[in-house]
């Protein structure tokens, strides 16, 4: 048992949330244990490598608005671990690759003459003849942009992502996901570059320069877990929650489940990052019925990337090309040697990440890794990319639960929940789904940063972070941290009400 008055801080999860309070705490030196039931830390963020290839999980870039953030990054992994990236990436639609964000070449010669007409004419027939009543997705960026352009540039490709057809994707979440991109504003992008002192105020879509750890996101967050190790914390592997016991408003431990020998941990304070529909489920005694009902409705979006090892040193410049075609079945395929030259093993060859997303009673999430990988050969040529013959190598990597979904009941569901788990006083939750909140990593990070110093005195209501409000007891510069967080968050769709559940945004 711990003493009274002693910090012992269980952390629940060794995403890039649960490392981060780790790392904090240990600055603060306030002892913790991460408690991660894979066999690296890093969550989706995290760096995977076959025989010598490295690889990411999604792509992740890193950037971010706050500099408590970029200050931490800075701080773990030193400048030369850093490489400073031109982004680069198109469309592949209707046998054409078009440069995303678009550029003045790309629409003229690539779009076409004709094409870039009929989007014209779309667009002014939207503007002279605007659907009235807008309740859906499809309505909301039709009427902003016309027909042709919602077609080419948003249908196909969301659809596939989200798992959900465009008409049935609320107004809202098309205002609050494009609210600062407009027609004028993609016109603008074609005919003058963004310079660098507009980089507090770009748009994050069209976000043209990003950093990115020379060995992938991986690097940051085993150095992180180095260093928690190293300064007296413990990350411990492998590691999965059975279950978490509580009374009289408090979490008392947590028993775990380690390679069959299970093992009971008594702390002060918890911190979770967890999905949140499993925390409930692991509550002993049980949470109340209509807190397991909410927890029950809550949804996940899962993800599959197929990795390619390709026999050739070139393929194509991009960084990601997003998949419009709907003759295909991926959303996205990742160029991780335009990522950092160092993730591959052979300069002579190339990685390629294809990913899809789906839901784990889904055929394309029962199908084993031979047939994912014999599909992605297929579809790889059938994009034009490379020949099935020159990929000479594959894996599967499935994440279950890769992102929470928002559909119509979950806004209900969680506030059942936090009813109920804002009554355990030293349970804190962090990250994207520790809360439910489909946000990117400097996020995460900042919950869990925000976590530490409540842990330490503070008063912060980790729920307000990435609102467009300004955070509790925050003014000035402060505040405007929290909003810039917040605006290059990225929001997620949800369902019209009534029609059949399922949403999810990935990030870019």
């Amino acid at each position: 048992m711990v003493e009274p008055d002693a910090k012992r801080i269980i952390i629940i999860g060794g995403g890039p949330a649960g490392l981060t309070a780790a790392y904090e705490l240990c600055k603060a030196n306030v002892a913790s244990v991460v408690l991660e039931k894979d066999s690296m830390m890093g969550g989706l963020s995290r760096t995977v490598t076959y025989k010598g290839y490295h690889f990411d999980i999604g792509g992740h870039r890193f950037f971010t608005k706050v500099k408590a953030v970029d200050d931490l990054w800075r701080e773990v992994l030193p400048n030369g671990d850093f490489l400073r990236r031109r982004r680069l990436s198109r469309i592949y639609f209707n046998n054409n690759f078009l440069h995303y964000p678009l550029r003045f070449s790309s629409a003229l010669f690539q779009i076409g003459i004709l094409n870039g007409l009929l989007i014209l004419l779309s667009y002014l027939r939207a503007q002279i003849f605007p659907r009235k009543q807008v309740l859906t997705f499809e309505h909301w960026v039709t009427n902003r942009f016309g027909s042709r352009f919602y077609q080419l540039f948003f249908k196909t490709y969301t659809e596939k992502v989200w798992g959900i057809p465009c008409a049935e994707i609320t107004a809202d979440w098309a205002a609050q996901r494009i609210k600062d991109l407009s027609l004028a504003s993609t016109l603008r992008n074609l005919l003058f570059k963004q310079r660098a002192k507009d980089k507090g105020t770009v748009i994050k879509s069209l976000i043209e320069e990003f950093d990115y750890p020379r060995l992938g996101p991986g690097m940051m967050w085993g150095k992180m877990a180095g260093l928690v190790t190293e300064r007296g914390g413990t990350v411990r592997l492998n590691t999965r929650l059975q279950s978490i016991e509580w009374s009289a408003g408090k979490v008392e431990r947590v028993v775990v489940d380690c390679n069959g020998e299970r093992e009971t941990l008594t702390g002060s304070h918890f911190i979770s990052s967890m999905p949140i529909r499993e925390l409930v489920q692991s509550l002993n005694p049980p949470a109340p019925a209509e807190v397991q009902m909410a927890a029950a409705r809550l949804n996940y979006r899962d993800f599959i990337t197929v990795i390619l090892i390709v026999n050739r040193r070139d393929i194509f410049p991009d960084n990601w090309i997003y998949i419009h075609d709907p003759e295909v079945k991926m959303g996205r395929v990742q160029n991780f040697k335009n990522w950092s030259p160092q993730m591959v093993a052979d300069p002579e060859k190339t990685c390629l990440g294809l990913e899809y997303f789906c839901f784990e009673d889904d055929p394309l999430w029962r199908m084993s890794d031979a047939e994912l990988i014999e599909l992605g050969k297929l579809e790889i040529e059938k994009v034009c990319l490379v020949k099935a013959a020159e990929v000479e190598d594959g894996v599967v990597v499935r994440v279950p639960k890769a992102y929470p979904v928002y559909d119509h009941t979950y806004k209900q569901s969680l506030a059942v929940i936090r009813g109920f788990l804002g009554g355990l006083e030293n349970l804190q939750l962090v990250g994207r789904n520790g809360m439910h909140k489909y946000n990117n990593q400097d996020h995460s990070m900042l919950t869990a940063m925000l976590a530490v110093k409540n842990i330490l005195g503070a008063n912060y209501d980790l729920w307000e972070v990435n609102t467009e409000q300004e955070h509790l007891e925050q003014t000035g510069a402060a505040a405007q941290q929290y909003r810039l967080l917040a605006s290059t968050q990225p929001p997620v769709p949800e369902r019209v009400r009534g029609l059949r559940e399922t949403a999810l945004e990935t990030e870019v």
